[in-house]
């Protein structure tokens, strides 16, 4: 069924669940502030294209999501994927192929691929995501340290080269804002979980580096003053040459967008006992990634911290996560100059945290013990996910996954995702 489960949920709407959807979309958004100015910063674009990017998919994506609860916007998956095409394309052409990929995406939708997810095996699941966790940490680094590396090569070992070449410029100063930050994430998480942790461990960090006059990198003194508003709908230029040479970035997009979101609706129905539509999420993740960049935003899909946030804060209905995108326009309308005064290396400690959450080090033991031929699979999609291409690494995992199967006599059968 492709019908949007908005249309379901407002037959027996009420006041009560709207102010547990209010209260979850607040919570939600509090979450998805400097996480969104993060991702789009290690991506290569600008704070204001995260934030944007949030407003905008996240609202068509709940409006016409398949899940009752998930939470769209931009996800540390693509930084990968994203800054390459940003080095090679520029903006326009990031754009170009996210259209693709979302045009992909309503296709996929359409003719009911979503539940193609049990083909994908978990091992090529688990590898890519420990490559994605690496290449987001690397990325992260020079902000971390607060190193003078310029501008930093996409490819994991140039870019090692790069950063050890700039360990002269070390910046203890912003080492101990990095430090500092993690230490206070982790801490808040296990102590108040249910307090919006990101905001207040970036925020203390930033007022610290303020006050302290700490000779540290803000978002203002690299960016610049974030605009006051949503940007005018622009179409990029577009030529037969220029889509060719995209496809394969739009597939990947694609691809990333369409797993990442039924995963995260996967994880959502099992929190709260929910069943979504496979197809209707696909059909929402390739609307949304059609009219985000037509307002320079980054690809979006489904969130699984947020969306799991979401579910843990009381959001019942697709409600919450358009009153999560209305509360990012609200503060970017009301209060966007005070993101300026976020300290980069705050914003680093979050998606360095983010990795560690996403390569899951607690969960390595039981990597190794699985049968030979899923740890082979889980190795070599990691390792061609951090040293070659992500692209290459999908192909060659999903191929390699279904020759084993095949070549072992087991039937596709359909795996459950834990939590992420």
């Amino acid at each position: 069924m492709r019908r949007p489960k908005l249309l379901d949920t407002m037959r027996d709407y009420s006041w009560p669940l709207f102010r547990a959807d209010a209260l979850a979309g607040i919570s939600v958004a509090l979450v998805a502030l400097p996480l969104c100015i993060a991702i789009a910063i290690a991506s290569g674009s600008t704070p204001f294209v995260g934030l944007v990017t949030a407003i905008t998919g996240g609202f068509v994506i709940s409006l016409t999501s398949g899940s009752r609860v998930q939470i769209g916007g931009p996800t540390g998956a693509f930084i990968v994927v994203v800054y390459g095409v940003i080095q090679d394309h520029g903006m326009d052409g990031l754009i170009v192929a996210t259209i693709m990929a979302g045009l992909i995406l309503i296709v996929a939708g359409f003719f009911r691929a979503g539940r193609l997810i049990a083909l994908i095996p978990e091992a090529v699941i688990n590898g890519f995501t420990i490559g994605i966790a690496a290449i987001i940490a690397a990325s992260q680094l020079a902000d971390a340290l607060g190193l003078s590396a310029g501008k930093v090569p996409a490819d994991m070992i140039p870019k090692i080269e790069a950063l050890w070449a700039a360990r002269g410029s070390l910046s203890l100063a912003a080492l101990a804002v990095t430090a500092v930050t993690i230490a206070a994430i982790l801490l808040l998480r296990r102590w108040r979980p249910r307090w919006p942790v990101l905001v207040i461990a970036v925020g203390a960090a930033s007022l610290a580096v303020l006050w302290l006059h700490l000779p540290v990198d803000t978002v203002g003194s690299r960016f610049g003053a974030l605009p006051s508003g949503l940007p005018a709908p622009h179409w990029p230029q577009v030529t037969a040459a220029r889509l060719i040479e995209l496809l394969p970035s739009a597939l990947t997009i694609a691809f990333l967008a369409g797993v990442e979101s039924l995963l995260s609706a996967i994880v959502a129905d099992r929190m709260f006992g929910g069943q979504h539509r496979p197809s209707a999420e696909l059909l929402a993740q390739g609307y949304a990634n059609v009219l985000t960049p037509l307002f320079g935003g980054l690809p979006v899909t489904g969130a699984i911290a947020r969306t799991a946030t979401n579910v843990r804060a009381g959001g019942r209905t697709p409600v919450a996560g358009m009153v999560h995108a209305l509360v990012i326009l609200f503060v970017l309308l009301v209060a966007g100059g005070l993101a300026g005064a976020l300290a980069l290396p705050a914003l680093a400690a979050v998606l360095l945290v983010t990795a560690a959450n996403m390569a899951e080090p607690e969960k390595w033991r039981e990597h190794w013990s699985l049968p030979w031929d899923e740890r082979l699979l889980l190795l070599l999609t990691l390792l061609l996910t951090v040293f070659a291409d992500l692209t290459i690494a999908i192909g060659a995992g999903v191929a390699l996954g279904l020759l084993l199967r095949w070549w072992k006599g087991k039937r596709a059968a359909a795996w459950t995702p834990r939590e992420r």
